[in-house]
């Protein structure tokens, strides 16, 4: 999909990060018998973010022809990161996944995916609208 609308762009880029998320989670509940299995965690928030800038506050200031704008304002080069999750539950053979909390965090992920793709759909339906209308 090519456009320059932010708003299309940060939900298509959401719904392909919750989409990766959701491979995280089900990963680590496949590996919750794995021992020394170290629970993963994809975080894409601040950097979507960042991308967005719809304030301008989280642009980095560049005044001299020396300084790189780094991170802010674009999708192009958008990555999320995939952390070891620190959640301080270890068993006795080094694994961290916590079942039940990977399954909540499954169930937000999905919900959160469900609402992207509602607003993706209410989004398109607008602009479908403004298009086809007559004046």
């Amino acid at each position: 999909m090519i456009s320059d609308d932010k708003t299309l762009q940060a939900l298509a880029t959401s719904l392909n990060f919750r989409q990766m998320r959701q491979e995280i989670i089900s990963s680590n509940i496949a590996n919750a018998e794995t021992p020394g299995y170290k629970a993963k965690r994809l975080e894409f928030e601040e950097a979507l973010a960042r991308a967005l800038d719809v304030d301008g506050n989280l642009s980095m200031l560049t005044s001299d022809e020396k300084h790189h704008d780094v991170g802010s304002g674009g999708f192009d080069n958008l990555q999320p990161e995939v952390v070891e999750d620190s959640n301080g539950i270890v068993s006795e053979d080094g694994n961290t996944v916590d079942r039940d909390a990977e399954m909540a965090k499954m169930a937000e992920n999905k919900i959160m995916y469900d609402a992207s793709v509602q607003l993706l759909n209410k989004k398109l339906g607008l602009m479908k609208y403004a298009v086809s209308s007559e004046r």
